[in-house]
């Protein structure tokens, strides 16, 4: 008896400093998103890049942005929730630094040539829980996504000094995160990568700052934080 009652106390005691214990058996809940994210461009070289008599060194650079999103998980299974999260991913452009072989008068030896980006993004992830252990939890997700650029520049007719670059994406996402269960909200930290799995570039023959490039991929590093009810 003396087992049973201290078994049903401490019972008590650890469900009593639980925050929203029934939070589990939601069939689904909603959320918002902020998130730092750092993007550039993989970049696959022509195969006549080493012919060109203009350019002779091309690297990508990376910058940093912000993503305000929403968030709406579905539960599948206690281990096993669908999530949507749309974004607008804000700043973040993409450039490229270059080596001039012969510098025209003026021209520095050193360029660089930025391309502007403002998208559009809509993730959808599966995420795989762990056990709740008092107010935590870990999780991981993976999924795909689908980019819509707002900034493209892929249909400007005065392009000389800029690479195109195409409006849409698509790819893959993988990260992880952990759920703090606080008293009226869930905050969980997330560190998720961006794998783009389409050529955006918009190649030009003709533009001496494009034509050494065949392909250009996307590639993003979101550290976010997500609030949700």
């Amino acid at each position: 008896m003396i087992l049973s009652t201290t078994t049903a106390k401490a019972q008590f005691w650890i469900r009593e400093g639980l925050n929203r214990p029934d939070h589990d058996s939601y069939l689904y809940y909603f959320g918002i998103s902020l998130a730092y994210n750092s993007s550039y461009l993989h970049t696959s070289k022509n195969p006549r890049f080493l012919e060109n008599d203009s350019i002779q060194v091309a690297n990508p650079g990376a910058k940093g942005g912000i993503a305000l999103g929403l968030l709406a998980t579905l539960q599948m299974t206690h281990r096993w929730h669908l999530r949507a999260n749309p974004q607008l991913v804000i700043g973040g452009s993409k450039y490229f630094t270059y080596t001039l072989k012969n510098p025209a008068f003026g021209e520095q030896i050193t360029e660089t040539r930025s391309m502007p980006s403002t998208i559009v993004s809509l993730p959808i992830h599966f995420k795989f829980n762990s056990d709740r252990i008092n107010n935590f939890r870990t999780y991981m997700l993976g999924g795909i996504k689908y980019d819509i650029d707002l900034a493209s520049n892929s249909a400007a007719r005065n392009a000389e000094n800029l690479v195109k670059l195409k409006k849409y994406d698509f790819g893959l996402e993988a990260g992880i995160g952990f759920n703090f269960y606080l008293r009226f909200v869930t905050v969980s930290p997330e560190i998720k990568f961006s794998y783009g799995l389409t050529n955006v570039h918009s190649r030009d023959p003709g533009l001496k700052y494009s034509s050494v490039f065949d392909k250009l991929q996307s590639r993003m590093i979101f550290i976010t934080l997500n609030l949700e009810d």
